[in-house]
């Protein structure tokens, strides 16, 4: 343009002046101080599996002036995120806390790379990056985060926390443990008529459940385990479900015990009630991997005969996607029934479902629906078999299972079959 408008070369020369000064401002206040920020990345101890955890990012800012910074995370490579960028303003002498979320699959070690922060001044021509925290490793274990939530579930007598649905408690215990006031959903067949003449107010015997019973959680960790739902593999789900309901057994004062199979019995911890159980069973379930075998069920039946040899509770985690699968397997599960209460845990197919309900408009999909529909019926036809040699059954969605499984427990409990 300063061909055809001469002043113009001059103006763009007082411009270009201009700029490298702005430029040289820049770097000055940028680079001239050593400690410029802090940041750090704080994470748990452990990640929980297949929950939502907490990363927080604190920056602390040690420049005289607001600051624009632009975050960047290097994610560990099992959550493949390429695009990771938080940007926040710092005020001047100040500290700013950022916090993200991660969602874990797997079990395993996750690692950090460098926390990269870039920092303008309200200039903003250039950046200073600061790295911090490079190669940060954090262990992913079963989900404790569940651990916590149904901590207090151990000592419900209704059930309502949760969304968890009533159950009707058929019976209970005669082991008699105090006499108490009455409550709203006490059980009115256990009125002590002397104790409520002398107190003049209705008073009831109150029971407690027969304790130190042997549980035991036997994880299948065959290749019908690795179908995955939500992220997730239904071995994961077994793993968390195991976790939790091993510290409601525990808080209920039974023996809880587990152990993983495929071609051979593994990762067993024997049933007990002792102070260091949990720490046991979760270092247990954080090296359970899934085999891709064909689990063996005569050799479970063999192990469980040889080394249980008290009549315990025991919850196998497997699945069952037809009938004759059931079937080759039926005799083994039959044996185990003989000498214990054994519970069969089992998944619903949840893409059925929604192939099931939604509405067919082509032949393609009429030919899927009566499919999906027949692998869904053939889920409750095993249950009806299992019924039938008295084996108990949980057919759940991986998302209810640990809940299912805990109100499983409770019941037997409840209802004191075991």
């Amino acid at each position: 343009m300063s061909f055809l408008f001469p002043v113009l070369y001059n103006l763009a020369w007082y411009f270009l002046l201009l700029l490298l000064t702005f430029f040289g401002l820049d770097c000055i206040i940028l680079f001239g101080a050593k400690t410029g920020i802090e940041a750090t990345r704080i994470s748990p101890e452990k990640l929980s599996n297949g929950d939502e955890n907490p990363i927080r990012v604190a920056v602390r800012n040690y420049y005289t002036f607001s600051i624009f910074t632009k975050i960047i995370d290097e994610i560990p490579f099992q959550f493949q995120v390429r695009n990771f960028e938080i940007k926040r303003k710092v005020k001047a002498s100040s500290q700013d806390d950022i916090q993200y979320f991660l969602r874990p699959v797997e079990r395993g070690e996750y690692t950090f790379g460098s926390l990269n922060v870039y920092v303008s001044s309200p200039l903003r021509i250039i950046s200073r990056r600061f790295t911090f925290n490079k190669d940060q490793m954090v262990p992913t274990y079963p989900s404790y985060i569940q651990l916590r939530k149904y901590d207090l579930m151990a000592f419900s007598n209704n059930l309502f926390q949760y969304g968890v649905k009533k159950i009707r408690r058929i019976g209970h215990t005669m082991e008699f443990e105090q006499i108490k006031e009455y409550i709203q959903g006490d059980d009115i067949r256990t009125l002590n008529w002397k104790a409520t003449a002398k107190k003049n107010s209705l008073m009831v015997n109150q029971f407690q459940d027969e304790k130190s019973q042997s549980v035991y959680m036997i994880i299948d960790k065959g290749r019908v385990m690795k179908m995955p739902f939500n992220g997730l593999s239904l071995l994961d789900y077994a793993i968390n479900a195991t976790l939790v309901l091993s510290n409601v057994i525990l808080k209920k004062h039974d023996k809880a015990g587990m152990f993983s199979f495929s071609k051979k019995v593994e990762n067993r911890v024997v049933a007990e009630k002792r102070s260091s159980q949990m720490q046991l069973i979760m270092e247990c379930l954080y090296n359970i991997k899934t085999d891709f075998f064909e689990s063996d069920f005569s050799r479970l039946y063999t192990d469980i005969k040889k080394n249980i040899n008290q009549r315990s509770l025991l919850l196998l985690y497997t699945n069952f996607e037809t009938l004759d699968g059931l079937h080759r397997q039926l005799p083994y599960l039959k044996g185990i029934a003989k000498n214990h209460l054994l519970v069969v845990v089992f998944f619903q197919n949840t893409e059925l479902n929604e192939i099931i309900h939604n509405k067919a408009e082509t032949v393609q999909e009429v030919y899927d629906k009566v499919i999906a529909e027949k692998f869904a019926f053939e889920k409750r036809l095993i249950v009806n078999e299992l019924k039938k040699y008295g084996i108990y059954s949980v057919l759940t969605q991986p998302e209810n299972l640990t809940l299912d499984t805990i109100n499983k427990y409770l019941e037997i409990k409840a209802r004191g079959i075991l």
